[in-house]
């Protein structure tokens, strides 16, 4: 038995063969390639137990070829040469090869959503994964069975849930037993925090004080920020974000969790987060002056979504305080604005270019009217699967002057002559989407509807499966080689 500080035997080869014939033969140059690259007993694949000297030749093709193959090469060639696959779930099987092929395919994984919170308390995570720039920990925060085959997920979160927690009697599936507390979550941030300090983004769930001010603290490069189930003074933990400009504050989820963001919340998001470029407030309640301080204090602001808010009435008014806002969005609002007052009062966002409006009710005259005065000079409007707008409720859009593109979906209440009506008011439109909006008929179209949609650039007509304006609209241009078409699907 050779002693493992022996030098590596040379491969035996047949004294009775020529090298020259042992070249041309495909397959004897091949094996001849494998045996020449097998690493020694100490090489860098990690591997401390050396080969046999009574090990038959015959099995050096039953070993991996890969990481023999590639022994030679330094760490950071082969890193790069492994993050030029493009499909990352390939990163998993790679580290599957080798112990060195293991630590270097961590390295090239940016992104990941933590399960196992003890995964991240024992340290493995930033070990594991050094380069870590984008970490979920938020289905690490809820004690639920992983084996579960119940699973509740929206838009905001993904839960798997027992059948204790389905039958609470709450009207809440994650109870507030179901998260662990806040010290406990502080302590996982705290390790996240010291062992990936190249953090860009998070989305952490019932985090405290504590536990944000670490994060600031360590992660100077943090960038983007969603949170779920956190309460007004919570937010204080901000404060040294300085660098960040993109958060998503989750407040009240129906039927999820309930926690409380309030004017004081806000208020101190805004003096801690001057720097905010893309603001979304989920559930989050509040009135003129948490929304004023958001206005005065982030400046540089210029995307704000608004979704199933609980605001008072007359927050609409401080959106001009907002001066820099470009992009307005409100989801799955129930009012927009019960009390907004005077239009005189409201205010405008004079440099606004798109509002959109998506699953919101807009049976509330009122307040669509003081939402569009203070959007007035918006140049994109896009309003999708609104429940309650009919012909008076949209008539208030003829206050845009400005507009150039509108989009309309499953606006089932909307008549041909009420969007007639908008549409000839407004002189610089040349884009119109019209999709589900069953009340609108290709019979009911105007000479002057026909004439407008002529002149548009970009026309998607399709209010029902029975639509036939394509056919109607042969000899007008539209769908002719130039500046104007006809999209159809």
């Amino acid at each position: 038995m050779k002693s493992p500080s022996s030098p590596q035997v040379a491969p035996i080869l047949n004294p009775n063969s020529s090298p020259n014939k042992n070249m041309h033969d495909p397959d004897e140059a091949l094996k001849h390639a494998l045996l020449k690259s097998r690493p020694c007993p100490f090489s860098q694949s990690g591997s401390t137990s050396p080969y046999s000297e009574s090990e038959p030749e015959s099995d050096a093709s039953n070993h991996n070829p890969l990481p023999a193959a590639t022994s030679l090469l330094s760490d950071e060639l082969l890193l790069k040469v492994l993050d030029k696959i493009h499909d990352r779930k390939q990163h998993i099987t790679n580290s599957l090869v080798c112990r060195r092929w293991c630590v270097l395919s961590g390295k090239l994984v940016k992104s990941i959503k933590l399960i196992d919170r003890e995964f991240l308390e024992s340290g493995r995570l930033s070990f594991r994964f050094p380069n870590l720039e984008d970490v979920n920990l938020v289905p690490a925060c809820i004690k639920s069975a992983r084996n579960s085959g119940i699973l509740l997920s929206n838009k905001l979160i993904e839960v798997r849930l027992s059948s204790g927690m389905v039958e609470n009697g709450e009207g809440l599936f994650v109870r507030k037993g179901d998260v662990f507390e806040s010290k406990e979550i502080d302590i996982g941030v705290a390790i996240l925090a010291e062992g990936c300090k190249n953090l860009t983004r998070v989305v952490l769930m019932n985090v405290s004080e504590e536990g944000l001010s670490c994060l600031a603290k360590e992660c100077e490069l943090l960038q983007e920020m969603e949170l779920h189930n956190c309460g007004d003074f919570a937010l204080r933990g901000i404060y040294n974000c300085k660098n960040l400009q993109i958060l998503k504050l989750n407040g009240n989820v129906n039927g999820v969790y309930d926690s409380v963001v309030s004017d004081i919340g806000l208020t101190i998001l805004a003096q801690g987060c001057s720097r905010l470029v893309k603001l979304e407030l989920v559930g989050c309640e509040g009135s003129y002056d948490g929304i004023k301080a958001i206005g005065q204090c982030c400046q540089m602001l210029e995307e704000l979504t608004i979704c199933d808010h609980r605001m008072e009435g007359g927050w609409l008014s401080a959106l001009s305080y907002c001066r820099n806002l470009k992009s307005l969005s409100f989801q799955s609002c129930k009012k927009i604005d019960e009390n907004p007052g005077l239009d005189e009062h409201l205010g405008s966002c004079m440099i606004l270019e798109e509002l959109h409006l998506r699953k919101c009710h807009m049976q509330d005259n009122q307040g669509v009217k003081a939402l569009f005065v203070v959007c007035r000079s918006i140049r994109e409007l896009v309003l999708e699967d609104c429940w309650g707008l009919d012909d008076s409720v949209f008539a208030a859009a003829t206050i845009f002057r400005s507009i150039r593109s509108l989009s309309l979906k499953g606006c089932s209440i909307l008549t041909t002559q009420g969007l007639e009506s908008v549409l000839l008011s407004w002189k610089e439109l040349d884009r119109l989407r019209v999709v589900s909006c069953n009340n609108i008929k290709d019979s009911e179209i105007t000479a002057e509807l026909a004439t407008l949609f002529s002149l548009l650039k970009e026309l998607k007509w399709q209010p029902d499966s029975r639509s036939m304006l394509s056919a109607s609209l042969a000899g007008t241009g539209i769908g002719q080689k130039g500046s104007r078409s006809l999209r159809w699907n």
